[in-house]
């Protein structure tokens, strides 16, 4: 099976690849000696999603000089702070826009993400999703709005089948659950998909309990007590980053250790949530968009970014906005051109196949969403990510039932 153990390949390896499957047109029609495309980088970089938007900046950042590497056009970053609320993200679209940005990408967070579709569908300037899952965003019929990740029903379906493949395989599962989610746009739209297959999804388990919370609570005791209080076997979870540290604290306070806490979302892979709790951040396992190990730009995407960020996990948020970037100039190269209508047609004719995240590659349907994406369950192991399913991706295996809080070493 492929694993990140796998011999790296060299630049040179990947740039015939990359030449091979990515760059079929002439180079003649691009505009590598010409002026950048001004891509504004719309992403929460302050406020309780700062440390999130940070990291996915830092995904853009190792995409430019591996871009380069590879043959393509330079784009120029216009980097503006959506300050983690929903009015801003769209007020500074529009300004970006209006200082000269030709193609926009962001902005992580669904809320956000919906108001820079309204923004760019009605200025006819291109988005380029780089994380947002909630399902409508790409079911309102826009024609410049492009997403390369997965929406709420794949990932709920996906969260589903990884788990019903973790129980077989140590032959245990548990037979109650607690849902817990953040009431924001995001945990609400996975929620309703989680529900919604649960109806069609056979699991060993029903949910005992479905519970909401403020993303910018500074208190979850009370959540927590009636999540413990129905005697579930699993803790799942639609997190954030903040409210990941808090539910931890609040489980070790409360002494409940279930059979397994599982995350569909950001927050408990995180870099700081990693570094703060230490041991009682271990073997939580998210069920998240991932890449795949056995690509050779994945690996080349690892050896960079261990590079830039000695000691900082290469994760969703460093992935999917690495591809927005390589995405963004790829239909810089194909079109030959700034234009916005140009640009929007060389996206709807997006085939990227050598890239990273899990599925054949990057294509976009007639809604302008990539379905093609899959996910993987990321098991917290030392202060690193493992991917423990599915088997076929694995490089590690599971720790399952989870230790204990005062039973780790």
């Amino acid at each position: 099976m492929p694993t990140t153990k796998n011999r790296r390949p060299s630049r040179r390896a990947v740039i015939a690849g990359a030449a091979g499957l990515a760059f079929a047109q002439p180079f003649a029609i691009a505009r590598a000696q010409g002026a950048p495309l001004k891509v504004g980088v719309v992403l929460p970089r302050s406020g309780p999603q700062g440390k999130i938007g940070q990291s996915c900046q830092q995904g853009y950042d190792l995409a430019l000089p591996i871009l380069k590497e590879l043959g393509y056009p330079e784009i120029q970053y216009m980097p503006v702070d959506t300050e983690t609320n929903v009015q801003r993200a769209r007020a500074v679209t529009e300004k970006v826009i209006q200082d000269g940005a030709q193609i926009v990408t962001g902005a992580f967070d669904s809320g956000a993400t919906t108001a820079l579709a309204q923004v760019c569908e009605q200025k006819g300037v291109p988005l380029v999703i780089n994380i947002a899952a909630a399902p409508p965003i790409t079911e309102q019929g826009y024609k410049f709005v492009f997403r390369n990740f997965p929406n709420g029903v794949r990932i709920a379906q996906d969260a589903l089948n990884l788990q019903r493949e973790l129980y077989e395989y140590k032959k245990d599962a548990p037979k109650s659950a607690v849902l817990l989610h953040v009431n924001d746009t995001f945990g609400e739209s996975l929620k309703a998909g989680l529900l919604g297959l649960m109806q069609r999804i056979e699991m060993p388990y029903k949910f005992a309990d479905v519970i909401a919370y403020d993303p910018n609570a500074r208190d979850l005791s009370v959540e927590i007590a009636k999540a413990k209080a129905t005697g579930a076997e699993l803790l799942w979870t639609v997190s954030r980053l903040n409210d990941a540290m808090l539910l931890t604290r609040e489980l070790i306070k409360q002494r409940w250790s279930p059979k397994a806490v599982v995350s569909s979302g950001p927050g408990f892979y995180e870099d700081q949530y990693l570094k703060t709790l230490g041991k009682n951040g271990d073997h939580i396992i998210s069920l998240v968009p991932w890449y795949d190990p056995s690509k050779p730009l994945t690996r080349y995407l690892l050896e960079r970014g261990a590079k830039a960020y000695p000691g900082i996990n290469i994760d969703t948020n460093h992935v999917y906005s690495f591809e927005a970037a390589l995405i963004c100039a790829d239909a810089f190269k194909r079109a030959g051109s700034a234009d916005p209508g140009k640009l929007r047609d060389a996206l709807a004719a997006t085939n990227i196949k050598n890239n990273v995240s899990i599925g054949p590659g990057i294509a976009f349907d007639a809604k302008g969403h990539n379905g093609g994406l899959g996910n993987a369950g990321i098991q917290n192991r030392g202060g690193k990510l493992k991917v423990v399913v599915p088997r076929a991706y694995a490089d590690s295996e599971p720790v399952y039932p989870m230790p204990a809080w005062d039973k780790r070493a």
